[in-house]
């Protein structure tokens, strides 16, 4: 049985804690991050971007 739940902001992160009334916890640890989506060259000069060639990209279909 839950005997009480938090959550707290320190130093970037944030911790959710559920506490059980036999004196056991549960905590997550979340930290937000950065994905590289996709890295590429492009030839701007012609005015039209044209992409050259494709050094990363990311195989996950993320929302815009």
């Amino acid at each position: 049985m839950v005997d009480w739940a938090e959550h707290v902001f320190e130093e970037g992160m944030m911790y959710v804690r559920v506490r059980f009334t036999d004196r056991t916890e549960l905590c997550w640890s979340l930290q937000t991050a950065h994905v590289l989506r996709e890295a590429d060259l492009s030839d701007w000069k012609t005015g039209d971007c044209k992409q050259l060639k494709v050094y990363a990209e990311n195989e996950i279909d993320w929302p815009d």
